[in-house]
Formats: structure tokens, C-alpha cells, sequence
């Protein structure tokens, strides 16, 4: 090694180079080259795979959060519809309760007036009865003034009797009849 003044020289008086064997260098060299040939086919071989793959996983997982996105938005959308329609269902099921409350007292009044209407029937056939039954009273009562009046007429025909002596004998035949039968 030749040392001029402060300076370093790399070149020995036998050729080598920082000391090294010029075949080592070369060796080296090559070697670098091999490598940086290697990491450029390497990187066009799996290096760009992979990055594509990165890549389409990192777009995958963008579309899936955009979905999930939509999908929750759509959620939303769907729950405010379902809330909507329950409480159009609330508001329709108040209606027909409603609605058949009215009914209802609507048929409890048609029962009740029909209730009324059947009474009335029944209380007139009763007074229509009770009318008949005064008449068939009546028709006995007549039918027993006739026999009374026959048997008064045999009496006074059988005896010939004064005005005081019929009287008396009226009088006698109503008392034998009693008063119950002229007072009904």
C-alpha cells in the first residue's frame, strides 16, 4: 500500500483493490448483478402478483364496506317503512274494533226494539185472551141468568103468586145463587 501524504490509495502495488483479490471483486460483482437482476425478476414475478392481489383484496374489502353501507342504509329505510306500516296497522285494528263496537250496539239496539216489539205482541194477544175470557164470562154469566130466569119462571108458573111473593122469590134464587156470581 502506497500512503502519498494524507491520502489513501486503494490500488496496492500488486493490483488488488482495498486489499481484495481482483477475482473476489469480479465475484462480487457478479454477484451484485445476479442480485439485482434477480430482485427486478422477482419483482415482476411475485412481487406484482402479490401487489395485484393486495390490490384486489383492498377493493373486495372497499365494496363489501359499501355494501354494508347500502345495506344498512336500506336497513333503515326498510325499519322507518315496517314502523309506518305497524302503526298503520295499530291505527287499522282501532277501526275495525271500532267498528265492531258499533255494530255491535247497533245489533243490541235491533235485539232490544225487537225484545220490545215481541213483548208488546205477547201483552196484546194477552189483553186479546183476557178479552176473550170476559166474553166467555160473560156468555156464563148470561147462560146462568137464563137458568135462573127458567127456574124463576117455573117457580112463578108453579105458583101463582102475588108481586111481594115473586120479589121474595128473586130474592131467594140470587141468595142461592150468591153474590160471587153477579159481582165478577
Amino acid at each position: 500500500m502506497n500512503l502519498t501524504g494524507n491520502t489513501f490509495v486503494a490500488i496496492a502495488a500488486d493490483g488488488r483493490l482495498f486489499g481484495l483479490d481482483p477475482q473476489l471483486l469480479f465475484d462480487a460483482a457478479v454477484t451484485a448483478v445476479n442480485v439485482f437482476v434477480l430482485f427486478l425478476l422477482l419483482t415482476f414475478i411475485l412481487f406484482n402478483p402479490v401487489r395485484n392481489m393486495l390490490k384486489k383484496r383492498q377493493d373486495k374489502i372497499t365494496s363489501d364496506r359499501e355494501n354494508a353501507e347500502n345495506d344498512k342504509k336500506e336497513a333503515s329505510a326498510l325499519k322507518a317503512e315496517y314502523e309506518a306500516k305497524l302503526k298503520d296497522a295499530h291505527k287499522e285494528a282501532e277501526q275495525i274494533l271500532s267498528d265492531a263496537r258499533k255494530t255491535a250496539m247497533h245489533n243490541e239496539t235491533k235485539i232490544i226494539d225487537e225484545a220490545k216489539a215481541e213483548a208488546a205482541r205477547i201483552i196484546e194477544r194477552a189483553n186479546v185472551e183476557a178479552e176473550l175470557e170476559k166474553q166467555k164470562v160473560a156468555d156464563e154469566v148470561k147462560q146462568q141468568i137464563v137458568t135462573v130466569a127458567a127456574v124463576m119462571a117455573s117457580k112463578l108458573v108453579a105458583r101463582s103468586i102475588d108481586e111481594k111473593d115473586s120479589n121474595a122469590l128473586i130474592e131467594e134464587t140470587l141468595n142461592e145463587m150468591g153474590e160471587k156470581t153477579w159481582l165478577s
